[in-house]
């Protein structure tokens, strides 16, 4: 079966420790085409649904944030070198096609502690797919570089994030849709039930969920280090 991404595969490690991530809810959701459900009252109760097939777009919590230190093998605030941080991310997505294409432009803001010569810092980044909140599909590695004038501690960069989806993997099937949006009135035998609590409608609607995930590529020092501050 094709999979519905159009990216290069990850290994376990890197699987298993996004998913984490992932599974973890701790996410910082920037945006996307996908939105609430919204109740519809009028003539009935059902869901009016507002989903789309674009992937959603966000940071995984303690990924949005890169700090370098000089020497590298301190972890004192005197020896804090470069501090940088993930902004502005802005989706754009296409789903006119088969094939859904999001992308995500995004600003990396950073700080250095000396106001040096000028200096550039390549700092390498993750973009992956990720289907149901868990299931970490494929990712993409890059660099972003970081340019700081002569005599300034501010520098910039900007960096990008794209991936494709199937539509038919991010359409729900029509008779989950059916269920979710029918219209219920008062005295119908499921009219107190929310059909997003059905365990199969629930699963469909995981499976056809897709989120691309942009974050720092750290190593595990740095992701521990960013979950003890």
């Amino acid at each position: 079966m094709e999979s519905p991404f159009i990216m290069m595969s990850i290994s376990p490690s890197s699987r298993k420790f996004l998913a984490l991530l992932c599974g973890t809810a701790a996410m910082a959701t920037v945006a996307g085409c996908a939105k609430d459900n919204e109740i519809d009252v009028s003539g009935g109760v059902g869901i009016t649904s507002t989903r789309s097939a674009c992937p959603s777009v966000a940071v995984p919590l303690q990924t949005g944030d890169i700090t370098l230190f000089d020497p590298a093998t301190s972890r004192d605030a005197s020896a804090i070198d470069v501090v940088a941080m993930i902004t502005n991310v802005t989706p754009q997505c296409n789903d006119e096609g088969e094939k859904v294409y999001q992308l995500a432009n995004f600003d990396v803001v950073a700080t250095r502690r000396d106001a040096g010569p000028a200096r550039t810092v390549t700092l390498p980044y993750f973009a992956t797919v990720v289907q149901g909140g868990t299931v970490v599909v494929a990712k993409r590695l890059g660099n972003v570089a970081i340019t700081f004038a002569d005599g300034q501690t501010r520098g910039t960069g900007r960096g990008q994030a794209s991936a494709y989806v199937d539509r038919a993997a991010a359409t729900l099937p029509a008779d989950i849709m059916e269920r979710i949006t029918r219209k219920r009135k008062a005295g119908d035998q499921d009219a107190a039930i929310d059909p997003l609590s059905v365990p199969e409608v629930r699963a469909a609607v995981q499976r056809a969920s897709f989120e691309l995930l942009v974050g720092f590529q750290l190593t595990q020092e740095q992701l521990e280090y960013n979950v003890r501050r």
